[in-house]
């Protein structure tokens, strides 16, 4: 819709304007049907006089406008997207009464209906600019305020919101005859309204509270819609959480900001989970129905984790304008590890960091839309396509990188001193480092130019030269940069020397630490030591740069990864000969085989679930083209075999299973995945509950061994959403003409689905064991998108630029493709332009690896 893409100027102009908003009073109605609920804004704010200017409300209709006490005509001042305020003076009351539509989207106010029992359950998602959506607001997050929330609701229902839930008071009934209740909440702190929530229905909870390092009583609740309540493992959420107040409260030096804190597990959200004060929203699924993976549990925890340090960093003090998106988020992904390693749980949260989230980044920073940790945020749809792999994950490990370099309890103080002088205000990236500064005496200018403000991965390797007697005579350091993003950046790193132990294992017998800057970085302290069996660069993940080994470490790596004895070494090796695969440097099958050769002596569950990814997307895209079904069978039978070998009911077993589902193809293959699901075949250990059975449904599907029949049979047995979501993804599975036309039709020509039932027909949909059967819809995605962007959301339209890309299809017609798609956009389009492109790059890289894979 126009002027729904708030650009960073007019939020300037405004902010000028606006001098400072003192709060809002928002009503709303939840009891006025399925499409629209009412909603009354009273914003009261200090601005220039005479000045004019607008405040963000995406309405559905407009029944009043009143500033300071004037009726504004609607026809005049309302757009549907916009409000315009003309002729302001000192001090501004402005009221505007209207009604808003629910969402189907993640967006907004979203609204679900439980297939279990028919109940309807709402949340808000706001962030970025969608608290537009629920209430008229001033949508910036450097024009805070206090806001009073007051909802009318049906009287059974549990409503929460940033304060604490009040007793209700009775109102009237609806027409209906049903009861209804209001809640009035008292006034929040002044925060920025994309941290503002309202989540009702007829949720459950359980509460605790825990006492802060002031002495006060916090109260903690845990919620989830009343049919998944008998899966909730509240006991191991409140531990993680109770260990994170500890832990930041003696981190950041103050108490814990708000009244209370709850987390409410909300069905269809688009994200892991969302910070808004005092309520944090977070993904369903980690809800667990079904045995999780360890993977999966630790990755619960450090989402809890990374929310509750949002609670400091982003809501109690927070960035002047999305410029600083990265550093709010960094933070938070970097102190979530560093908490989960202080955790009994998850002391090896480093290791996960390194395998996930740094792969995650490495991969991110090699596109050519690449751009600095300091993006340039022109605009609101900047800011959706920069939840990336560059403001989550290379942020955060830069943020280690800076810890490394100036000191982990200097971070700390300086961080300290950060929140004392900024308490409930806003501030951009200098505010921070100056205080960093000030703590550690260290000069941050030129590492904060080089770190934040450029683009791009270095590569670092070893240069060894020994004598006779395998005594080190040089080593250098070599620093190397890309063509496209050339600055070479200053490293604080380790190196770490290998040998084997008496029983077999290879540890650690020396470590040096250094800084390398420049090409070449002597190391003269290695010089005169023996060499080892393997010499690491980067050795304990401080640095952030890919790593290359020297042959002769490479061998012992390769010949003997099982035997590294500690996770995160070898995490990092492991990380080294994915990005081998990647670049084309190593052929594909080769990386398919250490893998296959080393994967089930692989002691973390974060690590193998990202190989197994890594693996899928190998055999997708990197095997050669005419290699790719003879590996994937061969393959699919290793892992099959590996999951045999597996210890009984463990973490491995399950991951292994599920791998080998997704693989199975032939005969011999899908008779097993029958034979597991029908009760035929016993795999000692495994329990075949109702997820894994979906998982076997789904591999069936796409196998072409069941019809849409049997879908429907098994979403009979599970007609939850967790259920419709699965059996949209089997259905769309299926492995006809008539099934992908179908889901086609659902995803892109109706709009029909909600965002987590399109992303699973999405995912179905390009689950295909031969990719000519989806070829026929490449040049039909090219035709659609360009309006699948203008009409629907940016979650919906993501999903579907993104998921049905024609990526499988990896040939140089559909690169001469889409460079045609990219070259006809307009400059307007700068969002649908970097999704293209990032789509593009990965067929590209793919053919890059198959050359390499031949």
């Amino acid at each position: 819709m126009p002027g729904t893409n708030l650009t960073r100027s007019e939020a300037v102009e405004r902010a000028k304007a606006v001098l400072r908003v003192e709060s809002y009073d928002v009503e709303l109605d939840l009891t006025k049907g399925e499409r629209v609920f009412g909603s009354r804004t009273r914003v009261v704010f200090e601005a220039v006089p005479g000045s004019h200017t607008f405040i963000d409300a995406i309405t559905e209709s407009v029944r009043s406008v009143t500033l300071n006490g004037a009726a504004l005509d609607p026809a005049g001042v309302v757009d549907g997207v916009r409000i315009q305020l003309p002729g302001l003076a000192a001090r501004n009351e402005l009221v505007v009464d209207a009604d808003a539509r629910y969402m189907n989207t993640g967006e907004g106010l979203h609204r679900f209906v439980d297939p279990v029992d028919g109940e309807v359950y709402l949340y808000s998602q706001f962030e970025v600019p969608d608290s537009r959506r629920m209430y008229a607001v001033f949508e910036q997050p450097d024009l805070k305020a206090s806001f009073r929330f007051t909802v009318t609701a049906p009287s059974h229902w549990s409503v929460v919101s940033n304060s604490p839930t009040p007793e209700p008071a009775q109102a009237p009934v609806t027409e209906d005859g049903s009861a209804r209740s209001v809640w009035a909440f008292a006034p929040t702190p002044r925060v920025p309204s994309y941290v503002t929530a309202l989540i009702a229905g007829p949720y459950q909870s359980v509460h605790t509270e825990v006492v802060g390092s002031g002495g006060r009583t916090i109260p903690l609740g845990i919620f989830a819609r009343k049919s998944l309540m008998q899966y909730l493992d509240a006991e191991n959420i409140f531990d993680i959480t109770k260990r994170g107040f500890e832990f930041f409260e003696e981190q950041f030096g103050c108490e814990y900001p708000f009244a209370k804190y709850d987390q409410l597990f909300v069905p269809e959200f688009n994200a892991g989970a969302m910070e808004n004060a005092g309520a944090v929203t977070i993904l369903e699924s980690y809800v667990f129905r079904s045995k999780p993976t360890q993977a999966t549990v630790e990755r619960r925890a450090i989402t809890v984790l990374h929310e509750l340090a949002h609670m400091w960093f982003g809501d109690y003090v927070t960035m002047r304008w999305w410029d600083d998106l990265w550093l709010n988020e960094s933070f938070a992904e970097f102190m979530s590890h560093l908490a989960a390693v202080h955790t009994p749980d998850f002391g090896h949260a480093w290791t996960t960091f390194a395998s996930v989230e740094k792969s995650w980044a490495y991969r991110q920073d090699q596109l050519p839309t690449t751009h600095p940790i300091f993006a340039d945020i022109n605009d609101l749809a900047d800011v959706e396509v920069n939840f990336d792999g560059i403001t989550y994950a290379k942020g955060a490990s830069v943020l280690k990188q800076l810890v490394a370099w100036v000191g982990q309890e200097q971070f700390m103080s300086g961080v300290r001193a950060y929140f004392g002088k900024h308490a409930w205000s806003n501030t951009v990236l200098a505010d921070l480092l100056a205080e960093l500064e000030a703590a550690s005496g260290r000069d941050l200018s030129s590492w904060g130019q080089i770190w934040l403000e450029t683009a791009g991965v270095n590569t670092l390797a070893p240069a060894i030269e020994t004598n006779d007697d395998g005594v080190i005579t040089s080593f250098t350091v070599r620093q190397t940069a890309s063509d496209a993003q050339p600055t070479l950046r200053p490293h604080r790193l380790a190196i770490g020397f290998y040998e084997p132990s008496a029983d077999g294992r290879l540890v650690r017998t020396r470590r040096e630490e250094l800084d390398v800057e420049g090409p070449l970085t002597d190391v003269p302290a290695l010089v005169g030591a023996a060499r080892p069996a393997l010499i690491l660069l980067n050795d304990d993940d401080l640095a952030y740069a890919k790593v290359r080994l020297d042959p002769a470490s490479l061998a012992t790596a390769t010949g003997g990864l099982r035997d590294i004895a500690e996770s995160l070494p070898r995490a990092l090796v492991w990380g080294s000969a994915w990005d081998g695969a990647r670049d084309g440097e190593t052929p594909a099958r080769a990386y398919v085989e250490l893998v296959l050769a080393n994967i089930g002596a692989e002691t973390d569950s974060s690590v193998v679930q990202t190989l197994l990814r890594q693996l899928a997307t190998t055999l997708d895209f990197y095997v050669a083209a005419g290699a790719q079904a003879d590996v994937k069978s061969a393959t699919a039978g290793r892992l099959w075999q590996l999951a045999m070998d597996a210890a009984s009911g463990s973490d491995s077993q399950l991951q292994f299973v599920k791998a080998f589902a997704g693989l199975a193809s032939s005969p011999t293959h899908l008779d097993t995945v029958a034979g597991i699901l029908d009760g035929s075949l016993a795999v000692p250990g495994l329990a075949v509950d109702q997820d894994l059975r979906w998982e076997l449904v789904a591999s069936l599907a796409a196998g072409g061994r069941i019809d849409r029949d049997r879908v429907d049979e098994e979403l009979s047995r599970d007609n939850t959403s967790t259920g419709q979501c699965a059996a949209a993804l089997a259905t769309a599975a299926l492995p006809t003409a008539e099934a992908k036309a179908d889901a086609w039709r659902r995803i892109v020509e109706t709009g029909e689905l909600s965002n987590a039932v399109q992303q699973a027909a999405v995912n179905g949909f390009i689950r295909v064991h031969d990719a000519r059967l989806i070829a026929p819809f490449a040049e039909k995605y090219f035709e659609a998108v360009p309006g699948i962007v203008a009409d629907r959301t940016h979650a919906l339209a993501q999903q579907i630029v993104v998921g049905l890309y024609p990526a499988r299809q990896t040939t140089e017609a559909t690169l001469e493709r889409t460079d045609a798609f990219i070259a006809a956009l307009g400059e307007d389009q700068g969002a649908l332009r970097r999704m293209m492109l990032e789509n593009r790059d990965g067929v590209a890289r793919a053919l890059r690896a198959q050359a390499a894979d031949r």
